[in-house]
């Protein structure tokens, strides 16, 4: 059996776990999250600590058991913690802007680009080069850091574009003649 899948998930105070016949429900001071369940795994609430087995011997549901295992861990993470991007604007005159739940950005294109977040997902620029997506959903926060990202990617003579703050891009050097 996977070696995530062992281990168990430890439900904080503070957070509500419910797990129906095909569905885990989970709500915290972050938000509520649902996950629905695949039939190769089998879930069971002991007293705060969610346990999941494979519920047959196959390959599938060994790998399916420490897939839920990962994604139910990351909604509990989620309600308490939560999870943020942040993504770094590199080029001359470029900046962003946010409004409410609308991002304003200027990146080099002829006209200003706006981005609406979706549901859950905020979004502040602390410095017009910097933006940093929060929220609960760990795979939405990537999700839209990602389209933001590939508005203006950067390019790899200068350097030039959006990425994200840890990201490193390796500069190619010019043709010569």
């Amino acid at each position: 059996m996977s070696r995530v899948g062992k281990a168990p998930v430890a439900i904080p105070a503070g957070v509500d776990v419910s797990v129906q016949a095909n569905q885990i429900n989970v709500k915290g001071t972050g938000g509520a999250l649902s996950l629905t369940l695949n039939a190769l795994v089998k879930v069971s609430n002991n007293a705060g600590v969610l346990a999941f087995e494979p519920a047959n011997e196959s390959r599938e549901a060994n790998a399916m058991t420490g897939t839920m295992r990962q994604l139910v861990n990351n909604m509990v993470l989620g309600v308490t913690k939560g999870f943020e991007k942040k993504l770094t604007l590199i080029g001359v005159g470029y900046k962003a802007q946010a409004q409410g739940s609308k991002l304003n950005l200027t990146v080099g294109y002829s006209h200003p680009v706006n981005k609406d977040m979706p549901a859950g997902i905020t979004v502040a620029t602390p410095a017009p080069t910097e933006i940093v997506i929060k929220g609960a959903d760990r795979q939405r926060v990537g999700q839209v850091a990602a389209e933001i990202r590939a508005i203006r990617p950067p390019e790899p003579y200068k350097g030039k574009g959006i990425r994200y703050s840890d990201e490193k891009v390796a500069i190619k050097e010019t043709k010569k003649k």
